[in-house]
């Protein structure tokens, strides 16, 4: 964690009262800003909280037990655990993240439907403002609503070619630093969040900090 990081939760600070969507404040629970590692190298991107998240105020939190470590942190936490970038111990409702950071297209949910196109713009500045200042070198888009997005911001591919099916498990080059798309991590079958580990890891163990010059950092 960077030496000058305070908080995992919202450590940007960033407004925790925001109003800019009327019909998206209404049903929240509270406004769920990005969570973990400011000096990370990976940052995931979903597309709006979970039930749980919306309830906890932590992106990619689902509802489960929490009797037991590391139950109910959701399938985006296991995985993370496996890539030893999340303490398999965590308390689900405060997570021990490292070199990673976790946030969202938008920050509020509505329990009956996902958010539309204006409140995703909206939303932008905050994410914008998140990977200006996290600066990644690999950005994981979890779901195709945030690959399209994240996609068609940051890279030259054009958006009809963004299938989060084929791109799973791909390395897609963008604009100062790399995308890896996901599907839903409780989509995916077994095979599919295999295929995604295998190629992450590799990618891991690639020198990937080295057109940035961070290699030290």
């Amino acid at each position: 964690m960077d030496a000058n990081q305070q908080s995992t939760a919202n450590p940007f600070g960033m407004d925790e009262a925001c109003e800019n969507c009327p019909e998206l404040c209404a049903p929240r629970t509270q406004v769920v800003h990005g969570y973990g590692d400011v000096g990370a190298d990976f940052l995931f991107v979903g597309e709006r909280p979970s039930a749980r998240a919306d309830a906890v105020g932590i992106p990619f939190l689902e509802l489960g037990p929490k009797d037991e470590p590391g139950e109910g942190m959701g399938g985006l936490y296991r995985i993370l655990q496996r890539l030893g970038l999340c303490a398999s111990a965590s308390d689900p409702e405060e997570p021990e993240l490292a070199n990673v950071y976790l946030t969202l297209l938008t920050r509020c949910r509505d329990p009956e439907r996902p958010p539309t196109d204006e409140e995703i713009i909206t939303c932008e500045p905050y994410l914008n403002a998140e990977i200006r200042m996290i600066n990644p070198e690999i950005i994981v888009p979890v779901g195709q609503r945030a690959l399209t997005e994240i996609g068609t911001e940051y890279t030259t591919t054009a958006a009809d070619d963004l299938e989060i099916e084929t791109h799973h498990a791909t390395t897609i080059r963008g604009r100062g630093f790399e995308l890896v798309p996901m599907l839903e991590p409780a989509s995916q079958t077994q095979a599919q969040t295999q295929a995604w580990l295998e190629h992450f890891v590799d990618l891991m163990a690639s020198d990937y900090r080295q057109t940035k010059g961070r290699q030290g950092r």
